[in-house]
């Protein structure tokens, strides 16, 4: 699994002119699940989102943890975070997992994120056509790849 954490002060996303997620304070999460994804993955990956100190702590520090600062999470599936530019100008997503396999696992990292947080998350909706909306609080974005746990 690969995702990509932007640290928000709000964020939402909207399907067909509907918002059908949508947070305050908090890290919008894009995830990009490949078929060689585990279930070891998803509950690394949950334990270092909801753990991750990003948040500033009184001293301007980031030394708080989602969990600190009660936080919101915004997951929103997205296969292009394993597309592959080696080849061309056209990228290849071929690394990108298909829905049979894709949404129970997607459905799982929702489950273990709400488990983790101990709170409900808000999300999109998988394989439709999203607007994703932010304002990103930094800016900190960060980038971690559960194959090589950085």
């Amino acid at each position: 699994m690969r995702v990509v954490i932007q640290r928000v002060t709000e964020a939402s996303v909207t399907v067909d002119n509907s918002i059908t997620g949508s947070i305050q304070q908090g890290l919008l999460v894009l995830v990009g699940i490949e078929d060689a994804d585990t279930m070891e993955d998803l509950v690394w990956l949950s334990n270092k989102i909801c753990n991750l100190r990003i948040f500033n702590d009184a001293e301007g520090v980031m030394n708080k943890s989602l969990m600190d600062c009660d936080g919101n999470i915004l997951l929103v599936s997205q296969f292009t975070l394993h597309a592959s530019t080696k080849k061309g100008n056209r990228p290849s997503y071929i690394k990108a997992s298909k829905p049979p396999i894709a949404v129970p696992l997607y459905e799982a990292m929702i489950q273990q994120l709400q488990t983790d947080l101990g709170k409900p998350i808000q999300t999109g909706i998988f394989g439709a056509d999203m607007k994703v909306q932010l304002l990103n609080d930094g800016p900190v974005t960060i980038v971690i790849d559960s194959k090589n746990k950085e």
